[in-house]
């Protein structure tokens, strides 16, 4: 996968994580405080229970009392309708620890004055946080009331039948008072006992569950922080991109007016050349003579067919994608200076190799342009005044592979180095097009290697291409 494709890819997947933290973090949130509300109103509800329970057990305290020195009927009446708030609770406590959730634990509550509103949270407190170490201590000082109220109920039951059966006397009166005073004050302590143990308990859940909307609030805030950031980038990012290309095509404008107005000029120079040659010829009777204007008709033809082979080449290196493949470098360098030996004094030229790298992993395609066009200069510019004519190609490896085209050319004078690689430049444009070494750098870059020249005028040029080895080698 090309690396632009990897992190654009990469991007997208880190913005899909942010999004799911964020819908999950919400999710979570409505979830908590969901669970919030309803446990806080169920802890609210379980206090007021404890109320009317508190206030049962004291009215059908204080009824029995009164039974107990009045032995009025109607307060015995009061007495058994108080205490059956508190039983209630009792039955609805022993229900759910037994079976569960079921009508009969919630009648006990409907029993115990719990509004029927407040009837499902306290029993899904109940079932759902009974072994909850704040709630079980509260059902535990619960069940301890609830002995304590059948204790009230048998005192009340023993009063009432010595009441009824005339044998109640005033020692009977004193021990049943005292029995009843202590049980109430027991309940009292009970019931203190089960409020502050809810209080606590929902002040505890208060203080984690604020905590955990703090934590979710905190991971929504910066996953939302992160996204914006990572959508800012993004943004910059191909802002930065849109003006590169912008920049690029405005490159690639002004190199298309270049090229078409060069283009048509060396396109028509030949023909025009190669007309005026014709209408000479044509006109000639001495064979010599002839002879040397199809020599330069010749010249004229091939330098156009060079011409139009860097034009292709030229279109190719721009359009045709990169393929690293093996690739033989001797047999480029053969091939090329077989294709080579036309130019003129090229069979004068002795060819050395030294080739320490042969097999190396590249595009093939734009190796063979950049070997074509290296070797194809060093033969043009070469300085035939010198006895000994040569061009050396070396190759070796060092953390890149090196290409090193070596000649005793005319070599290039230092107010034209650096312009050599631009479009149409040439020193001499008799000896080509000024496309060669343009389209030897295009070809090098598209391969993410570089080119570097040191010559010297009269002694000679050396080219070195450097080529990246891909990953892993």
């Amino acid at each position: 996968m090309p690396k632009g494709q990897f992190l654009k890819n990469f991007r997208l997947s880190n913005v899909f994580i942010l999004l799911i933290i964020v819908f999950i973090s919400c999710a979570l949130l409505i979830c908590i405080n969901f669970f919030t509300i309803k446990i806080l109103s169920a802890n609210r509800a379980y206090v007021n229970g404890e109320s009317h329970y508190s206030k049962g057990q004291k009215d059908a305290s204080r009824h029995l009392i009164t039974y107990l020195y009045t032995k009025e009927p109607d307060q015995w009446k009061l007495y058994t309708e108080e205490l059956k708030v508190p039983q209630g609770d009792g039955i609805a406590r022993k229900t759910l620890l037994a079976v569960g959730d079921n009508q009969v634990a919630r009648q006990g509550f409907i029993t115990g004055r719990n509004h029927k509103d407040d009837i499902d949270d306290i029993v899904w407190l109940f079932v759902n946080f009974k072994n909850i170490s704040f709630l079980a201590k509260a059902i535990h000082e619960w069940e301890e009331g609830d002995n304590l109220i059948d204790e009230l109920f048998v005192i009340g039951t023993q009063i009432n039948a010595k009441i009824k059966y005339n044998v109640l006397t005033t020692t009977d009166q004193q021990e049943f008072l005292s029995q009843i005073s202590n049980i109430s004050d027991k309940l009292t302590i009970n019931e203190r006992n089960f409020s502050n143990t809810l209080g606590e308990g929902t002040r505890k859940i208060k203080s984690l569950l604020i905590i955990a909307n703090i934590i979710f609030i905190l991971i929504i805030i910066l996953s939302v922080c992160s996204y914006y950031s990572i959508m800012v980038k993004r943004l910059l990012a191909s802002k930065k991109e849109i003006e590169i290309k912008n920049e690029d095509l405005i490159v690639v404008n002004r190199e298309l007016d270049r090229f078409v107005y060069s283009a048509s000029h060396d396109l028509r120079s030949p023909i025009t050349s190669l007309k005026g040659l014709i209408e000479i010829t044509q006109l000639e009777d001495d064979i010599d003579q002839i002879k040397d204007y199809l020599r330069l008709m010749y010249q004229s033809l091939a330098k156009q067919d060079q011409f139009l082979n860097d034009i292709i080449d030229y279109s190719k290196n721009k359009r045709k994608q990169v393929i690293i493949e093996p690739v033989n470098l001797s047999e480029l360098f053969d091939e090329a200076i077989s294709q080579l030996m036309h130019i003129e004094n090229a069979n004068k030229i002795t060819f050395t190799q030294e080739l320490l790298v042969d097999q190396i992993q590249s595009d093939g395609f734009r190796l063979k342009i950049i070997i074509s066009n290296l070797i194809s200069n060093a033969i043009k510019y070469a300085d035939t005044s010198k006895e000994e004519m040569f061009i050396t190609i070396k190759t070796y490896a060092a953390d890149d592979y090196k290409i090193e085209i070596t000649d005793n050319g005319i070599g290039i004078s230092d107010e034209f180095k650096d312009s050599i690689f631009e479009m149409y430049f040439g020193t001499n444009k008799n000896k080509g097009s000024g496309l060669g070494l343009y389209i030897v750098k295009e070809a090098v870059e598209n391969i993410k290697g570089n080119i570097s020249v040191c010559s010297e005028s009269t002694i000679g040029s050396k080219f070195t291409v450097t080529i990246p080895k891909p990953h892993g080698i």
